[in-house]
């Protein structure tokens, strides 16, 4: 019998089918069971359940951006985006619409592109009651009540 590459994960969570290498992991992982969140930004005061969800929220404060990508230069504060923003240059677009076919780089688009074929609009105007399949549209109506060019 062969044994498994790595660390055994002998840590499993009573809650859910995740098991850690650690008992730090799972302890730190329980807190989304629990909702605790206990490291709090003092910049702005929002709260988070791990202490390296709080370090890479604080790039918002320093504008770090250790990120780099390889192909153009441009920075990143976080690796998930530094990852999207390479589909750019591969041209990769791993999520499509199995209504149309359309291909996208981001799962958001792709749920925003959903909605031409629902017709879910769940963005509306106080003033006036329109709908919006975007925030960015609503936003945009909203100058017309502000006297604003749209």
């Amino acid at each position: 019998m062969k044994k498994p590459k790595g660390k055994e994960r002998r840590h499993s969570c009573q809650q859910c089918d995740k098991s850690f290498t650690t008992t730090g992991n799972l302890k730190s992982h329980l807190l989304i069971h629990t909702g605790e969140k206990p490291f709090s930004c003092e910049e702005c005061g929002t709260t988070f359940a791990q202490s390296s969800h709080l370090k890479r929220h604080q790039r918002i404060h320093t504008g770090e951006k250790p990120f780099s990508c390889e192909e153009c230069g441009k920075t990143f504060a976080q690796l998930g985006n530094l990852k999207i923003h390479h589909r750019i240059h591969t041209g990769e677009k791993p999520y499509w619409c199995e209504e149309c076919g359309t291909t996208f780089t981001q799962s958001g688009a792709l749920k925003i592109h959903h909605r031409i074929h629902t017709g879910e609009k769940p963005y509306w105007c106080e003033e006036c009651g329109t709908t919006f399949t975007t925030s960015g549209a609503l936003k945009i109506h909203q100058r017309i009540h502000a006297g604003e060019k749209p």
